[in-house]
């Protein structure tokens, strides 16, 4: 079976699937989208196994696109909208597409991209250099009884997810029909999710996060909220309350600006029942807040890559006093193993590699035979991140292993350092990166975000904050207060470029808190 077919079958026609802003869209008229848009692309000669490039915010468009161009066969290529135009030729070059589907303001932004490739867009436009372009409006008009689909199995690849690009250079993850089916059907499993269930979605559908949501809901037959508007929580937060919705996901920065930006632990939400939480580690102090502004609520901590489709594992609700900090284990039909660098299993306390199997790993990288030689290997996901065990086997991360700094001989994660940063209750958002330092040899510089810059004298508390709390070697060098950290269209922290800017400031020997 392919995507589009394990998504949207047997649901009701007239049952609500999606809701945007702009209005409300049932099952039987997404499915009536992605048929035509299928019968469209095999009309205009795509061929099965052609990439299909996806530019769009999260609307009707973007779903009934990626449904269709998965149905006729095509590889679906999903990137953020606002790509800088810059970025746009690498990508191109590297997945050939034959069709790129592009919202209308996209597709003006980036008018001299397209080159010889069909064009679809949400709406009518026209473009300069004559270029093609078929609005949704009119494909919705093709009969789809006239064309003959190819047949799409669970074998054949589904999509290429690019990566984030938070520690380098972006690379598609080839995602096969099967890897998509096995992780939607583990989350819906260990998240109980029905027909009933809603979701509110401030992620992005072109993040795997964002694009599980939308496949665990749709296959269960619910419905998804879309929501764009995070920059005014509060918006997004009476919306969930008039559209009953029964859960919440987000990366660590959506919970810290919910929690210390927002009135949400004055608000009610009676028909919410869980939230979910991937996307990079929310630390300790922030679950405990949460849990006091949601009481009852259930809170699913969960770990994942868009090398695994999106979930690796997750963390009972009911554990998390018991195993604080725990990413949890497993989910259902995925083994992860931490292991040492000679592939044996960590004892209790030991760092290792985390390690996965089972049907949402993915085929590898689009043509980089190197990479993917060296993160998969056997059947076997090497995800790069460093953890540890307890004696009952549940997992607990580290840090990346790019994400380490040495400072004066002692290595530390900078997520631990930020966690410890995070603890003083003034902060928003903290992160760490690390620049050469002539004693140290390498000194940590920490860029934070004022809950509320008016406090006089806070920045020094914070720093007398981290002398209490850390090892001297480990104190930032620096603290850099910023408006907001750097974030792509996921809402994860750019690093590389934040380490790029403390590198040029410590070249200029600023003082200990800017």
């Amino acid at each position: 079976m392919n995507v589009c077919d394990y998504l949207l079958e047997d649901k009701p026609e007239s049952s609500v699937a999606l809701l945007t802003l702009r209005g409300e869209y049932t099952y039987g008229q997404l499915r009536s989208a992605a048929s035509a848009i299928a019968a469209f692309l095999v009309k205009s000669g795509c061929r099965k196994g052609d990439r299909a490039v996806l530019l769009a915010e999260n609307t009707f468009f973007w779903v009934a696109s990626y449904l269709g161009t998965i149905r006729a066969g095509l590889t679906c290529v999903p990137l953020p909208p606002g790509l800088p135009q810059e970025e746009l030729p690498y990508i191109f070059d590297l997945t050939e597409p034959a069709c790129v589907f592009a919202e209308s303001r996209v597709a003006l932004r980036l008018s001299d991209q397209w080159g010889a490739s069909k064009l679809v867009s949400d709406a009518p436009v026209a473009l300069p250099n004559h270029v093609d372009v078929t609005s949704l409006t009119e494909l919705v008009s093709v009969d789809p009884e006239s064309v003959r689909l190819p047949e799409v199995g669970q074998d054949d690849l589904a999509a290429l997810m690019f990566t984030s690009g938070s520690t380098g250079k972006p690379r598609g993850v080839m995602l096969s029909n099967q890897n998509i089916i096995s992780n939607t059907d583990s989350i819906i499993e260990y998240l109980s999710l029905g027909s009933s269930d809603r979701i509110m979605a401030v992620l992005p559908f072109h993040y795997c996060f964002g694009t599980s949501l939308l496949h665990t809901h749709l296959r269960a037959g619910g419905s998804v909220v879309v929501d764009p508007r995070f920059m005014y929580p509060e918006v997004v937060l009476q919306r969930m309350q008039t559209t009953a919705c029964t859960g919440f996901a987000g990366v660590p920065s959506h919970f810290q600006i919910l929690l210390r930006k927002s009135k949400m632990a004055k608000m009610s939400f009676p028909r919410l029942r869980y939230v979910q939480q991937a996307g990079g580690q929310l630390p300790r102090n922030f679950i405990d807040e949460l849990r006091e502004a949601l009481p009852g609520k259930q809170i699913f901590i969960m770990y994942g890559q868009t090398e695994a489709t999106a979930r690796l594992s997750y963390l009972p609700p009911d554990l998390l006093d018991s195993k604080p900090g725990s990413v949890g284990k497993g989910i259902p039909g995925i083994k992860l193993s931490v292991l040492d660098e000679s592939g044996r299993p960590v004892k209790p306390g030991e760092t290792g590699e985390i390690v996965a199997e089972g049907g949402n790993v993915a085929l590898g990288y689009w043509r980089d035979p190197g990479e993917s030689a060296h993160c998969f290997r056997d059947g076997k996901l090497y995800t790069g991140d460093l953890a540890t065990v307890d004696e009952d086997g549940f997992i607990f991360i580290v840090d990346r292993a790019k994400d380490f700094l040495k400072c004066g001989g002692k290595r530390v994660s900078c997520r631990y350092l930020e966690n410890v940063l995070l603890g003083f209750p003034d902060l928003l958002e903290a992160a760490v990166v690390g620049v050469a330092d002539e004693v140290l040899g390498e000194a940590a510089v920490a860029y934070v975000v004022w809950r509320d810059r008016s406090s006089e004298g806070t920045p020094r508390r914070l720093e007398t904050y981290c002398r209490q709390h850390l090892p001297p070697p480990f104190v930032p060098k620096e603290f850099v207060a910023i408006k907001a950290l750097p974030k792509n269209s996921s809402g994860k922290v750019l690093k590389p470029l934040l380490k790029a800017q403390a590198q040029m400031r410590v070249q200029e020997v600023p003082g200990p808190c800017a």
